[in-house]
């Protein structure tokens, strides 16, 4: 009996030796399967903010954890097995630096860690760090030899006490800028304007069709500072001839209808002289009868 005890303890101080060695070697948890995030990227957009990461979830789950500086932990998208989470209403503060967890637990039913473990995202600040989505030209009127444009602010998740939305000018109000692009219709010479406001009011030729963009800018954004391009828009102002080939046209129409005009009646004399020439010559040749 002691010796089948003792055959057992070294049995067990093997497998102990053994398990300690693979310790080692790789990974001794229990949980060889749970995986921590990698890859943590911070998506955002006129503010909305999308927290990504990898990889997809096996027999575990992930939860969010967003703090701000000295701030509690708030758990968002939790026991979720996608891969990104919204996080934009935890980072309504915009001016402030926010940090993430994205911790990996195991299912329920099975064995849980006191520790769940855990990969911290980089810092993230709203206000330096989203970029500006492509602006909206809302209308433009074309006079004689002015171009008004009109942008349209672009909207952001949070709302004001009322329930409307705030725009980007809400939020970066002097730190924003729009810049329009112009050119004559089937030109390459490109303009352009800046204004704090969202209008513009430029000076152009009279009777010109242009095409024309804008763009927005974060004067403080070191990265990111300019938004997508608007959409191209061109007046469609209708053109005659002397819109289309300028002056130049107008005096060579001059000139031909007026070489025209001097045929036209350089053929007329001469035709009124021929008749009056062809009558004279018939009275000529005839006799009176008195003079028979």
């Amino acid at each position: 009996m002691a010796s089948a005890l003792a055959a057992l303890a070294a049995a067990r101080g093997r497998a102990l030796l053994l398990g300690a060695l693979l310790c080692q070697l790789g990974p001794c948890s229990g949980n060889s399967e749970l995986s921590t995030a990698v890859n943590i990227t911070w998506s955002s957009i006129n503010f909305k903010t999308i927290l990504q990461w990898q990889p997809k979830p096996t027999n575990y789950v992930y939860t969010v954890e967003i703090s701000e500086i000295n701030s509690n932990w708030e758990k968002v998208c939790i026991h979720t097995k996608e891969t990104e989470c919204d996080v934009t209403d935890k980072l309504e503060k915009v001016k402030d630096t926010y940090t993430a967890h994205i911790v990996s637990e195991m299912l329920s039913g099975t064995e849980k860690f006191e520790e769940p473990s855990y990969a911290i995202s980089p810092k993230f600040t709203p206000y330096n760090q989203t970029t500006i989505g492509r602006p909206r030209i809302q209308t433009y009127e074309l006079t004689d030899s002015k171009l008004k444009v009109l942008v349209e602010d672009p909207l952001t998740p949070y709302r004001f006490p009322n329930k409307s939305f705030k725009s980007i000018r809400d939020i970066f109000k002097n730190d924003l800028e729009y810049t329009l692009y112009y050119w004559k219709d089937q030109s390459t010479g490109k303009k352009e304007a800046t204004t704090k406001s969202n209008q513009f009011e430029i000076s152009i030729d009279k009777g010109k069709n242009y095409c024309f963009y804008v763009q927005a800018i974060i004067l403080s954004h070191r990265e990111s500072r300019k938004s997508q391009e608007s959409k191209v828009t061109c007046t469609n102002h209708e053109r005659n001839v002397l819109d289309e080939y300028g002056t130049e046209a107008f005096i060579i129409i001059a000139a031909v209808a007026i070489a025209i005009l001097i045929t036209i009646i350089g053929l007329s004399v001469t035709l009124y002289k021929c008749k009056n020439k062809t009558k004279a010559a018939k009275e000529k040749e005839t006799v009176p009868l008195n003079d028979i």
